[in-house]
């Protein structure tokens, strides 16, 4: 298995958790969470197909610039930076106000994206840029 396919299974796998709404103990924001760690490790395993290191952030905005070296970003796409807040800010308890579903749906909309155009990419027929 290719470096970059590892990441791939991962980010997945976050999704997968992300979607796992089936419990009243189960906050928003550990669902959201995991939702921008899928989004995250998606663009990382990019980055690493076209033989990049990513950097050690989990600023998206970061790691879409980064791609631009490679690939058009496109609009759609920068709607994953409002993924980074759930990073950090909501990680822990602390003084913001707590998530809703509507942030929650959102979320799972904005990684699925991320998720299928990282994917489209990978498995397309064209050669891979080299930097």
């Amino acid at each position: 298995m290719e470096r970059y396919e590892s990441w791939i299974n991962r980010a997945k796998s976050s999704f997968e958790i992300a979607r796992t709404k089936n419990s009243n103990l189960v906050y928003y924001e550990d669902l959201c969470y995991q939702a921008q760690q899928a989004a995250e490790k998606a663009l990382k395993g990019l980055l690493i197909y076209y033989n990049a290191e990513p950097k050690f952030t989990h600023n998206i905005g970061i790691l879409l610039d980064d791609l631009e070296t490679y690939v058009k970003i496109t609009d759609e796409i920068k709607e994953t930076i409002k993924l980074t807040k759930y990073a950090i800010q909501t990680r822990y308890p602390g003084e913001y106000d707590d998530l809703t579903e509507k942030d929650y749906d959102e979320s799972i909309i904005i990684a699925k994206k991320c998720l299928e155009w990282v994917e489209s990419i990978i498995s397309s027929p064209r050669v891979k840029s080299h930097p």
